[in-house]
């Protein structure tokens, strides 16, 4: 069983941008939020999965689980795109993952949640 680390992922989407250096955009910052763009049409794809076949399918239908998934890795795929455009490392990433983890674990959300609506 594979279980892939950050680091492998931005390697493996740095290999395939330099199969296709020639057909696409070089990932820089000006480049970056058309990557974001492609990533939204991605996730909206995977609200439609969500929305047309639902729970129970995705759950339970192997084809339907399968496009799902895909789906999601289409959209970590441009995700890694977005960090490489930006000079995003996995260890600058895992670093602020893990210091927002420790924050939220901290954060009292029901709190939080109550203010905002008293607003």
């Amino acid at each position: 069983m594979n279980d892939l680390k950050f680091s492998d992922i931005l390697s493996m989407q740095e290999e395939l941008q330099k199969k296709y250096r020639d057909h696409w955009k070089a990932l820089t910052p000006e480049n970056g939020r058309n990557s974001l763009l492609w990533m939204m049409e991605e996730v909206g794809e995977v609200i439609s999965i969500i929305k047309k076949r639902g729970e129970k399918a995705i759950m339970n239908d192997v084809s339907v689980r399968e496009k799902l998934v895909e789906e999601m890795v289409d959209i970590m795929m441009y995700y890694s795109k977005i960090l490489i455009c930006y000079d995003i490392s996995s260890q600058e990433f895992s670093e602020m993952f893990l210091k927002k983890h420790a924050r939220n674990m901290k954060r009292d959300f029901v709190e939080e949640y109550e203010t905002y609506l008293k607003k």
